[in-house]
């Protein structure tokens, strides 16, 4: 690792990160006119956004940063490739890691491995769910479209929140901070499908400025220290119902969203490799339960 890499490791360790995240917050979610517009436009040229796919291309549609970053992409712009018996990507960006579940094991990245258990709030029951599955860590990056949606269709039957540090999961960090995934702010969703349980994890991380979900809103910020729980019922006029391609969520600036599924029951494509380009919608693998 370079002296230049060494440091940025070092600062986000020393950097107060939430309260830093929650300044960026309060600006992201301010209707501060021009300047509003200067953040938006500087942000479109630095990471080369593509406005033309979106719903509204042009800047000054939008009034509050937070807008811009979740802004919707036009109608087709990311049709659902996959059927019913195949698994859609469920978000805009890169492959981090993907793979076999090594009983509990998730790896993060070379000679960094860390626990499912940990990273779904610590109830080793849960966990056990997915012993031996498949995961998949997908990066979003500052330029993509930051809306989650699901890789199949699911009925929601927990929610969870976990406390944690705001770490950057950008590739450099992921590669130099242990436990980086399970260390960080997220909220965990467990959904039953026909086919078996599945479970997406939306990781929070430096700047983030909040993390919804399409059924609860603002999950975080503020939520605090401990774990909160939310159970879902599994049938009947109060049960939450997802269909394959639906949106699930989405992050107010970039984060990571990791997939975990049984043993046995989905087998991926073959592309599914660190580095690989998602786009929502492609196919993802398939179930063979």
């Amino acid at each position: 690792m370079s002296r230049t890499d060494r440091a940025k490791i070092i600062a986000q360790y020393m950097t107060p990160k939430h309260l830093l995240s929650r300044l960026v917050g309060r600006f992201a979610a301010a209707r501060a006119g021009w300047f509003t517009q200067v953040a938006i436009r500087a942000f479109i040229r630095n990471y080369s956004v593509n406005m033309s796919e979106a719903e509204f291309s042009e800047p000054t549609h939008y009034k509050t940063f937070n807008d811009f970053f979740t802004r919707p992409l036009q109608e087709g712009a990311r049709p659902l490739l996959s059927g019913p018996s195949e698994l859609a990507h469920p978000v805009d960006g890169t492959v981090s890691q993907a793979g076999p579940l090594r009983g509990d094991t998730v790896i993060q990245a070379k000679n960094h491995d860390y626990s499912l258990t940990t990273l779904l709030g610590g109830d080793s029951t849960l966990g056990k769910e997915f012993h031996n599955g498949e995961f998949a860590t997908i990066y979003l990056a500052p330029r993509d479209y930051h809306r989650i949606h699901m890789p199949a269709t699911g009925t929601l039957r927990e929610m969870i929140y976990v406390p944690g540090d705001l770490f950057s999961v950008n590739p450099l960090t992921a590669d130099n901070v242990p436990n980086l995934f399970a260390r960080n702010e997220r909220v965990v969703a467990i959904f039953d499908s026909e086919k078996g349980p599945f479970a997406m994890v939306l990781v929070g991380a430096t700047i983030v400025a909040s993390i919804e979900t399409v059924w609860a809103g603002t999950v975080t910020p503020p939520r605090g220290p401990r774990v909160h729980r939310w159970q879902y019922a599994a049938s009947g006029p109060r049960s939450i119902t997802l269909e394959q391609g639906e949106e699930m969520g989405r992050f107010k600036l970039g984060s990571t969203v990791i997939l975990a599924f049984a043993e046995g029951q989905t087998e991926f494509v073959d592309t599914v490799v660190p580095g690989q380009i998602t786009r929502m919608g492609e196919v993802l693998g398939r179930w063979i339960g």
